[in-house]
């Protein structure tokens, strides 16, 4: 059975309306992130979805060396907490370093483990400590029973607000695929689950120097996972997605969300 989690007010869990967490990969620059999130509140609010606004201050995970990785944790927190002061939105980012984490704690209502950290048990329990709502993405090397692991070192610190994000797991070279048994599965753990649409056409490493991507397929995914009970999902967005400079090939063009979700609480309202 699912255990609710509240982040400032939204109910995430089982009977519960579904969640989205949605924004650009990365933040870019200021005037576009606060584009992106005045209109994807404009979106969820006309279609009544709640939104948890997503951005990455520094990726660094990134496949090449050259790749942009953001503004860093500075000036990518200030522009998230300007986000909040001006459109009133939950926040999510991840963390990747311990020393981190106590001023992302200061801004997000949600701190996200990244999918490759999701076994470091210092960065887990610091960000534990926090009592801030922990995101954990599910690690592509990972079966779903194992994150069971990850959340008993989170409860471990008498943190349970915790949430297990669904986001494929690797199939042979630069390719992932979804099991969605493993919504189910990770749900037993007492912990809302949300699925991660679009990083789950990802093709890590596809393209060489970066990760390349189907973004064509994620509606299809995110339409199953919700009919499976998912909790909420996860999409990245972006308003010319060909141009981003994160993740662009497994990211959702903006203008086109609003059908997709609308679909999505239809699913959810009869699942």
């Amino acid at each position: 059975m699912n255990n609710l989690v509240n982040i400032d007010n939204l109910q995430m869990g089982e009977g519960q309306p579904l969640a989205l967490i949605a924004g650009p990969c990365v933040i870019e620059d200021e005037g576009r992130v606060l584009d992106i999130a005045e209109r994807l509140k404009s979106i969820t609010d006309d279609i009544g979805i709640p939104l948890i606004f997503k951005a990455s201050y520094d990726k660094a995970n990134r496949t090449s060396l050259g790749s942009f990785r953001g503004p860093g944790a500075a000036d990518g927190l200030r522009i998230l907490a300007k986000v909040k002061a001006r459109l009133g939105l939950r926040l999510l980012s991840d963390v990747h370093r311990i020393r981190e984490v106590d001023a992302a704690a200061e801004v997000l209502d949600v701190i996200q483990i990244p999918a490759f950290l999701c076994r470091q048990t210092d960065l887990v329990l610091a960000v534990a400590g926090t009592g801030k709502t922990v995101n954990v993405k599910k690690g592509q090397f990972l079966a779903p029973w194992d994150v069971v692991n990850i959340v008993e070192k989170i409860r471990s610190v008498g943190n349970d607000r915790i949430v297990i994000t669904e986001r494929g797991v690797m199939f042979g070279y630069n390719n992932l695929v979804v099991d969605f048994r493993g919504i189910r599965i990770m749900q037993q753990t007492g912990c809302p689950v949300v699925f991660d649409a679009t990083h789950s056409v990802q093709l890590p490493g596809g393209a060489g120097t970066a990760s390349g991507g189907q973004r064509e397929f994620a509606p299809v995914l995110a339409k199953a996972a919700v009919a499976a009970g998912v909790d909420g999902v996860f999409l990245e967005v972006h308003t010319d997605p060909d141009q981003a400079l994160c993740d662009g090939p497994n990211s959702l063009k903006l203008d086109t969300l609003a059908p997709l979700l609308n679909r999505l609480k239809r699913i959810r309202e009869v699942a």
